[in-house]
């Protein structure tokens, strides 16, 4: 299958004076323009990027109401009133149900956790869930991922005699629950400095806040960093500022060697022998804890995080891997069904945005089904199915393009959505189904700039192969972790030439070869091109192209080596990215 044809954009230039005062003997031209690219302007900013620090958080009773927050949990446990830790069923929400509970279930027995079942309840606080908590006396509930629009819920718990503490990172709404406290540095008189905590981020902060305020070691909240790490890679928050400290040490926690059981049994049923990345995070861990919720339910989740034994966890890892088995299925035969849409509709083949409706597909997958579609058809795009009555679907976005905005816009013809920039949830009633697709190519027509319709690489500099040696290596190495607001790296070489050109994979979708950059001569680097298996003619023809690559150490066998995982290739050397011209690639 053939890549879609890019864009290419390079990075605006940086000024050359912070790229001089950035640069010394260990730090060349190149990566202090990459650290000046970031914000980062002084060699004192350097070493706090390069060197991060636990001291670097910010105070958490800087959050708006986090004394109060931490004030009804005391008085929760000096009157030894029930708790009910709740949470959304995916990453974020069992993470940071996994996280808080994990901490006051040491304090207290009279604690429980909640996760909302995705099909019976739906995302967010349910009243089914509130009924739960008054039929066992809870008095407190700390919702963590979800809350800040649970206007109604809210006050129907109140109603019950139970107090919220909510925990979210979602943009509220023009008005805030009537709960006793609401954690959410989004909301508009929340002075906290960072914005950008993952939902299972703020729970540390609660936890954080409590613990100072008790008395309690620092160093016993740092073992659930791992949980705060999952959450920031699985979530898709910025990796800068307070997330890329809580993330490199999370990381550390996860690569120490005494991992909990949970996430060690995720491990050994993946065969993953090396130190975990943030794409680790992402593609390995992410996709298993999340299957619970798709397919069984996400407290099958918050149950493997909380696992003390290796026992107890290796028997729920295999029902999550289990699930992940059938949810890859289910993604592949679904993703399978709406593409073939394509070929038959007029409607689909023309438009700017995709909407796809079948009342049987799986609810559990449409969000990944969206994800997938886009890959091929590069657009924004709804997957939609039938789940008790009402239609339900997910949305995801390309790049630019604000799909929760577009979803605002229609509405009226909804019975409610909510969600990100670029992932987004809703639900109407079947009979609005095809006004709703008419409505929302119109809004996607009338907002998004035709050239967001074409994927965009961006270029973070231009260097020759022979700037690549292993100094430079290291020092792009130790800029992880990568996310989000501090992307890997992508460089330009223009004029390379290949050989020993060959297709690898169980299908032949990959490309693997040498390259060498003729002006610089030096030994040839290898390279691997993923599902870029119709470009191996240009590459064997022997004449000079353009490579936009990441550079990245290898591990494979206990041996590390140097690889350059290729974005994209165009054909000659005449073409020079600049930031406002558009070249596309050939597909």
């Amino acid at each position: 299958m053939s890549a879609l044809p890019k864009r290419w954009r390079l990075k605006p230039p940086v000024d050359p004076a912070i790229v001089a005062a950035l640069t010394h003997a260990r730090c060349s031209p190149e990566l202090a323009t990459l650290l000046a690219q970031r914000g980062i302007r002084t060699p004192e900013e350097a070493r706090e990027f390069y060197r991060p620090s636990l001291n670097h958080l910010h105070d958490p009773f800087r959050m708006k109401d986090m004394d109060r927050a931490v004030e009804r949990i005391e008085q929760a446990l000096r009157e030894k009133e029930p708790i009910m830790v709740y949470g959304d069923y995916d990453v974020d929400g069992t993470t940071s149900v996994a996280l808080v509970y994990g901490v006051l279930s040491r304090l207290t027995g009279a604690i429980m956790h909640y996760i909302p079942d995705r099909y019976a309840e739906g995302y967010g606080v349910s009243l089914l869930g509130i009924d739960r908590a008054a039929e066992r006396g809870v008095k407190l509930i700390i919702a963590l991922d979800c809350g800040v629009k649970a206007v109604d819920k809210v006050a129907y718990a109140k109603e019950k005699g139970i107090d919220f503490i909510i925990c979210d990172h979602h943009l509220p709404g023009e008005q805030l629950p009537d709960a006793f406290a609401v954690l959410d540095p989004k909301r508009a008189d929340c002075p906290y400095p960072y914005k950008e905590l993952s939902g299972c981020g703020i729970g540390f902060k609660l936890m954080q806040a409590f613990a100072q305020h008790n008395d309690i070691a620092f160093k016993d909240l740092e073992e659930m960093l791992d949980l705060v790490a999952i959450s920031i890679g699985c979530d898709i928050v910025p990796l800068d500022g307070e997330n890329r400290t809580l993330a490199h040490f999370g990381l550390r926690q996860l690569n120490n060697g005494k991992k909990r059981p949970g996430i060690q049994a995720l491990l050994d049923l993946s065969n993953i022998r090396k130190p975990l990345t943030v794409m680790d995070l992402v593609f390995v861990l992410g996709p298993r804890i999340n299957a619970a919720g798709r397919i069984e339910h996400g407290q099958q989740a918050v149950e493997l995080l909380l696992a003390k034994t290796s026992f107890e966890a290796e028997n729920i890892a295999k029902r999550v891997d289990g699930n992940n088995a059938t949810r890859q299925g289910l993604d592949k035969a679904i993703t399978s069904e709406a593409l073939g849409m394509f070929e038959t509709d007029a409607f689909l083949k023309d438009s700017w945005s995709s909407v796809v409706f079948n009342p049987k597909w799986h609810k559990g997958v449409v969000g990944i089904v969206a994800s997938r579609l886009i890959e091929q058809h590069y657009r924004p795009t709804i997957v939609l199915t039938e789940s008790n009555g009402k239609v339900a679907g997910s949305a995801r976005s390309v790049k630019g393009f604000n799909v929760y905005e577009a979803i605002a816009s229609c509405a009226e013809l909804l019975e409610q959505y909510g969600g990100h920039m670029y992932a987004a949830g809703l639900t109407m009633k079947p009979e609005n189904v095809e006004a709703f697709r008419l409505q929302f190519e119109a809004v996607v027509r009338e907002t998004m700039p035709p050239e967001l319709r074409v994927p965009e690489e961006e270029v973070d500099l231009e260097i020759s192969l022979a700037d690549i040696r292993m100094p430079f290596v290291r020092g792009i190495e130790a800029m992880a972790p990568f996310g989000p607001a501090n992307m890997k790296p992508v460089f330009l070489t223009r004029g390379v030439v290949a050989s020993e050109a060959r297709t690898i994979g169980s299908t032949g979708e990959h490309l693997k070869f040498r390259v060498i950059d003729p002006k610089h001569p030096g030994p040839p680097l290898e390279a691997i091109a993923f599902r870029q298996a119709g470009q191996l003619e240009m590459v064997r023809a022997g004449e000079p192209f353009s490579l936009l690559y990441n550079i990245e150490l290898n591990h494979f066998n206990d041996r590390v080596s140097l690889q350059l995982n290729v974005k994209d290739m165009k054909a000659g050397t005449e073409h020079v990215p600049e930031t406002d011209r558009v070249e596309t690639a050939r597909a």
